[in-house]
Order: C-alpha cells, then sequence, then structure tokens
C-alpha cells in the first residue's frame, strides 16, 4: 500500500482580503474575550490572545493596536452581536418594537431583546467594572457605556410617551432615567451577584418593575 496522503488546511482562496481581515478580527476578538472573562483585564495578554487566535501577536496589533481598543472593540460586538457597522439602535428589533401600540407589549419586547444583550455583555462589563479603579481609560469606557444606555432608554421612555402612557406628571426625560437605572447592565449585575438572580428572573422582573414605574394604571 502507499502512504497515506498527507492533508493540509489551506486558506480559502475564495475569500477576499477584506473577509479574510474580517475572518481574523473575528477570531481575535472571541479569543480576547474568553482570556478577558476567564482571566480578567490585567491578566490577559496579548501574545496569549493571538496564541488563542492561531495568529502572531503582532497581527493582533496591527488590528487592534492595543489591549485597551481590543476590549473596547469586545464590548461593542457583545452589545450588537455581530461585527456589522449596524448601530444598536438601527437594527430591525427596534423597527419591531416601534410599530408595537400596546406600552406593555413594548416593554415586554424591549426587555426580551435587552436579555439578549445582557447576556452577551455582562460578562464582559464585570471586567471593565474590575479595571476602572486602575485604569482611567477603562473607567471612561465604562462612563461611555453607561451614557449609551442611558440613551437607548431614553428611547424606549419616548416611545412610551408617544403612546401617552407614561404615569401622569411624569416627562419623558425623567422615564428615561427611571428605566435606565432599572434596566440597565450595572442594575443586572447587582441583581445577579449579588441577588442571584436568574436571567428569566431578571427578565419577568424587570419587565414587572418597568411597566409599574412607567405606566398609567
Amino acid at each position: 500500500m502507499g502512504r497515506p496522503v498527507k492533508r493540509t488546511t489551506k486558506p480559502d482562496t475564495k475569500l477576499t482580503r477584506a473577509e479574510q481581515a474580517r475572518a481574523t478580527r473575528r477570531r481575535i476578538i472571541a479569543a480576547a474575550t474568553e482570556s478577558f472573562v476567564a482571566h480578567g483585564y490585567g491578566a490577559t495578554l496579548l501574545d496569549q490572545v493571538a496564541e488563542r487566535a492561531g495568529v502572531a501577536v503582532q497581527t493582533v496589533y496591527f488590528h487592534f493596536g492595543n489591549k485597551r481598543t481590543l476590549l473596547k472593540e469586545a464590548m461593542d460586538i457583545a452589545a450588537v452581536g455581530d461585527d456589522d457597522p449596524v448601530p444598536l439602535l438601527e437594527r430591525p428589533w427596534l423597527r419591531q418594537i416601534q410599530q408595537e401600540p400596546d406600552p406593555r407589549r413594548i416593554i415586554t419586547l424591549w426587555v426580551a431583546t435587552g436579555r439578549t444583550i445582557v447576556e452577551r455583555v455582562a460578562p464582559l462589563m464585570r471586567v471593565v467594572r474590575g479595571a476602572t479603579a486602575t485604569d482611567a481609560v477603562l473607567a471612561a469606557q465604562w462612563h461611555t457605556n453607561q451614557s449609551q444606555t442611558r440613551t437607548a432608554h431614553a428611547f424606549l421612555a419616548g416611545l412610551l410617551a408617544a403612546r401617552d402612557a407614561l404615569k401622569p406628571g411624569m416627562t419623558v426625560e425623567e422615564a428615561g432615567d427611571v428605566a435606565f437605572v432599572i434596566g440597565n447592565v450595572e442594575t443586572y449585575l447587582q441583581f445577579s451577584d449579588v441577588c442571584g438572580w436568574t436571567f428569566d428572573q431578571w427578565q419577568e422582573r424587570t419587565a414587572a418593575l418597568l411597566a409599574a414605574a412607567l405606566l398609567r394604571s
């Protein structure tokens, strides 16, 4: 019998350079996310990320420059669920919510979508929160994430106000702030890490809290 033919794995030559680069970035971000969550920000080294992703460390530096930028990119992708250049508030799920006439159903859909985002983002938010005391750049990143979340909940408040569903005397600004405090990831981390809530409990109870706090009887 002849020798078995040795097979080698070659890059898919059908991919364009841009597609290859995007695939490489995805592998690096996935590897970095695993490392950040498992080891924390300080203990994660870029050469370890590179090894996990199957690339040279120079490739990591080429695409991201430094570890802070890599964490930010991982956070951004976790927030929207992919690397498509479409902002969170321009996603198809939001159009569905915008078309919903029932205020309580709006809150239910909002929190259901929020759950999928929280499931992706919460592990990395723990990483960022743990590093804010010693890293000013990551502290600023935490502030930016909170500001973006507040903007999103202001949008929710606007949808409810447009249906004349807010409690009497409650302004859109007040409703947005209340929604932000109840529904943001920081509050989830308290409910999860301190109170021991599961995702199912968080989803059900957060929807109930938002409805009770925001909607007219």
